[in-house]
């Protein structure tokens, strides 16, 4: 499977890309596992950013989730639930690879857009899963699977 960038997910399953962004845009800070050295999962807080038909991660200089990144690229991304169970919007993960960006016109043009602190990681991501999670009607679980290449699928459940 190729992973793609976030336009080229917008295109393939709008109506669950415009969910997805929702879903993040209604809080700052999501949950970002990428793998340590020895193969377990590292959570770490992290703010998403969608833009120019990209979602970019942005982190410290010399996070561990950056240097996790950069050893091994596979990552996934849960959107912060929010306060309490209500959870409008559902639940929705990003899962795939990020790839560093040097220095060079792209990270400037980014600079430019957001002035992150510096220094700083930016990776951009080519995505390999998008899965939306919600309750329907107090009755189904509803699950919504996207790859690369491959309609949406709507598993409901009761």
């Amino acid at each position: 499977m190729t992973p793609v960038n976030w336009a080229a997910f917008t295109s393939a399953a709008p109506g669950l890309a415009r969910l997805a962004e929702e879903r993040f845009g209604a809080f700052r800070h999501h949950v970002l596992a990428t793998l340590r050295t020895d193969g377990s999962p590292r959570t770490s807080g992290l703010e998403a950013d969608f833009r120019r038909g990209e979602l970019w991660l942005g982190m410290m200089d010399g996070s561990r989730k950056a240097l996790d990144l950069r050893r091994d690229p596979r990552f996934s991304l849960q959107a912060n639930p929010g306060d309490g169970t209500d959870m409008a919007g559902g639940d929705v993960r990003i899962s795939g690879l990020a790839y560093e960006v040097g220095e060079g016109q792209t990270k400037a043009a980014y600079v430019k857009e957001v002035e992150p602190p510096q220094p700083f990681h930016l990776f951009r991501t080519g995505l390999t899963e998008v899965v939306r999670t919600c309750v329907e009607d107090d009755t189904y679980l509803v699950v919504q699977v996207w790859k690369p290449g491959e309609p949406v699928r709507t598993l409901r459940r009761r």
